[in-house]
């Protein structure tokens, strides 16, 4: 596996104070999933404790391989199917804002 294939999936939100026990419960349940995934690297769930910066929770997950993303995508879809879960509408209600990509190696 070459160091350029790896993905690596940085997801930066801003959460309210009152949602942030209810949003790490379902961030640690989900990753707790992406780990059993093929092509799993590793993971961090971060939250900010100082700075300036907006967003306060922060999670990164590196994987092989845009392809094991994209399995592990649809495994957790087809669980948030069967659990009726909106990841969309639950941030919305809590009030969090999201910032979600995918990002590569520059060196």
């Amino acid at each position: 596996m070459s160091q350029s294939s790896k993905v690596y999936r940085l997801d930066k939100f801003i959460v309210p104070a009152t949602a942030r026990d209810q949003f790490l419960a379902k961030i640690l349940s989900t990753h707790a999933i992406l780990r059993q995934q093929p092509g799993f690297i590793q993971d961090a769930v971060l939250e900010q404790t100082s700075g300036p910066g907006k967003f306060n929770i922060v999670t990164m997950v590196e994987w092989q391989s845009q392809d094991a993303i994209d399995a592990a995508k649809i495994i957790v879809q087809e669980l948030h199917a069967k659990t009726d879960f909106s990841p969309q509408q639950t941030m919305q209600r809590l009030g969090i804002q999201a910032d979600i990509a995918n990002y590569s190696l520059v060196s």
